[in-house]
């Protein structure tokens, strides 16, 4: 059957740049030998929802018909890709909103910033201000997708497993499903996992619809740790030491 919007497929990648330059892969060798590897990425594969923007417009729309199995090539022009790059979008920043981020060096051009939650890059810089272009790096570029759609999942633990690893990076977590409720168990690093926080909302949203499943949890484990004699010999030795305080 034809790819439809709202179906949840497996993707594998290539994408590269006018002149051949691979700037993302689903395959981690390739990533690696073009130097674009990330440590914290997942390889292998990615799981999208046809038409919810989860891949760049030209290709999400270049889904729809087609066949699992198949493989192609296709030119993305900007509109469809990364967006045109927007003059507006260039802005003059005092050194003093990024001068956490620079620690020990000084800001340059190329540096990459951010400022108010928007990721940027320095183009110049005058005195005590810089010169920073808040486009998207790959604005204005003509871009080309060697895809292969993989797999249709079917299966609603096994797409709510995927949604999941796309936006974590994580394909390991637990998931419970009935036809009433969602329940996703949550690793306690989560707590401190800035992609997470910025991203559960949209992912309950997207699970309760696409699933049509009406209610969802996310449940914190926090895993039994038992205390050595050393531990339990420091904390009472720490509890002793504000009671003198007191």
């Amino acid at each position: 059957m034809a790819i439809e919007k709202g179906d949840f497929i497996k993707i594998i990648y290539i994408g590269r740049l006018e002149d051949g330059q691979v700037f993302d892969t689903t395959n981690e060798e390739l990533a690696k030998e073009n130097g674009i590897f990330n440590p914290r990425g997942m390889y292998g594969g990615d799981v999208v929802i046809v038409g919810s923007g989860h891949t760049i417009k030209g290709l999400d729309e270049d889904f729809i018909g087609k066949e699992v199995g198949y493989t192609g090539t296709l030119e993305i022009p900007p509109e469809k890709a990364f967006g045109v790059h927007n003059p507006a979008l260039v802005e003059s920043v005092s050194i003093t909103k990024v001068a956490t981020q620079l620690k020990d060096t000084r800001a340059y051009p190329g540096m990459e910033v951010e400022v108010d939650g928007r990721k940027g890059v320095v183009q110049k810089i005058i005195g005590r201000r810089l010169r920073v272009d808040f486009n998207h790096s790959l604005a204005g570029r003509t871009v080309t997708y060697e895809y292969t759609i993989e797999r249709k999942l079917e299966e609603t633990e096994e797409k709510a497993k995927g949604l999941l690893a796309l936006y974590t990076g994580d394909p390991r977590l637990d998931i419970e499903v009935t036809p009433e409720l969602i329940r996703v168990i949550i690793p306690i690093e989560f707590s401190f996992n800035q992609r997470w926080l910025i991203s559960k909302g949209r992912i309950a949203h997207e699970l309760i619809e696409n699933l049509d499943i009406p209610n969802l949890e996310f449940v914190e484990k926090y895993p039994y740790v038992q205390k050595t004699p050393e531990a339990e010999a420091e904390g009472a030795a720490a509890s002793e030491e504000n009671e003198s305080e007191e």
